[in-house]
């Protein structure tokens, strides 16, 4: 699949290198090591991946938004190839980098990645539309892989990625998406069901997945990592919360506000279709510390869609525990595998 054309590759690539270096060693000599290792990712990305970044303008989102600008910045392979096209989209703990930068060494290896920065998320994704629902970011993420000019691609996403992946699958790229990938995520469980989780909580959860303080985003780190590091000194969370949970702040509470209402926008959550006609269930494999964690009670039913084995490559759980968030790596088209670490 071929990108879209970059006038000036070499030189402008060459540039954000030296660019990056500059910044990297301003960052640590400041002990800004959330900054820093950010910078460094993208270096790591540009350098030894050969991933840049493309920023888009997207399409008005819908007659009534003809004045409404939105812009997403993907991740793109730098040179043509022959591997299958995959679509990451990340979850709300952050951007595309700091949620795939385990993952994409291997991706890479196997699939051409495009890595978009979904909506309000990242510096450079923004639009000035009132919309936040989960059909807005899917139709956004569409309407950029069409812009680059990929035709058919697979889908994975984690976490709030998973709500978007499933929404494209479905409705906004039904005939674009192939296979399909959705990890801890809770696409399947109902908007009341969320919200009843969500009011266990003794924090809203614009208080829990935006935290304005160090020991907010330690709680969170501690709730959502499966193994959370053992030390996390304040100066770091801090400037992680000045570069992750600060800007565009009032829009991506919105976002939760809106999931927690509408959830993926179905009602009921359609069965994903393909030509074979094979079906199977896909059930709940929701971890036990996921369901200790909501409050003791019951898991989640199984779901009574049916998922062509095909078109899904792995449903990992209905609920998305508020302590545990599995990693996963995808080695090949078929597989996905738990990445421990």
């Amino acid at each position: 699949m071929k990108p879209p054309p970059h006038p000036h590759g070499g030189a402008s690539t060459l540039f954000a290198l030296l660019s990056l270096s500059l910044l990297l060693l301003r960052l640590l000599l400041r002990l800004r090591l959330a900054a820093f290792r950010d910078a460094a990712l993208s270096l790591n990305l540009l350098a030894r991946l050969r991933l840049r970044p493309v920023l888009l303008r997207l399409p008005p989102p819908g007659t009534g938004a003809a004045a409404a600008t939105t812009t997403l910045r993907v991740w793109c392979p730098s040179t043509p190839s022959t591997k299958p096209p995959l679509l990451l989209l990340h979850g709300f703990g952050g951007d595309a980098k700091w949620t795939w930068a385990r993952n994409l060494p291997r991706l890479c290896r196997h699939f051409h990645v495009y890595a978009p920065d979904l909506v309000f998320f990242g510096a450079h994704s923004r639009s000035s539309s009132p919309l936040r629902s989960v059909p807005f970011q899917a139709r956004c993420a569409a309407d950029a892989m069409r812009l680059l000019g990929v035709r058919r691609y697979d889908v994975a996403g984690i976490s709030y990625g998973g709500f978007v992946a499933y929404r494209m699958a479905a409705a906004e790229a039904r005939d674009a998406v192939g296979r399909v990938v959705v990890m801890t995520s809770g696409v399947a469980a109902a908007p009341g069901e969320m919200r009843e989780m969500a009011a266990r909580e003794d924090r809203t959860v614009e208080e829990a997945l935006l935290p304005k303080t160090a020991e907010g985003l330690r709680f969170l780190v501690r709730r959502s990592m499966h193994r959370p590091p053992p030390w996390m000194p304040d100066f770091v969370l801090d400037d992680f919360i000045q570069l992750m949970c600060v800007d565009q702040r009032k829009e991506r509470a919105e976002l939760l506000q809106e999931l927690l209402k509408n959830g993926a926008g179905f009602d009921p959550l359609p069965v994903l279709t393909q030509a074979s006609g094979r079906e199977i269930q896909a059930r709940d494999r929701q971890g036990r510390r996921a369901r200790a964690a909501a409050g003791g009670g019951r898991p989640c039913q199984q779901v009574h869609q049916v998922v062509p084995p095909g078109r899904t490559t792995n449903w990992a759980g209905c609920y998305c525990g508020p302590e545990e968030r599995p990693f996963f790596l995808l080695r090949g088209p078929e597989e996905v595998r738990p990445l421990s670490f």
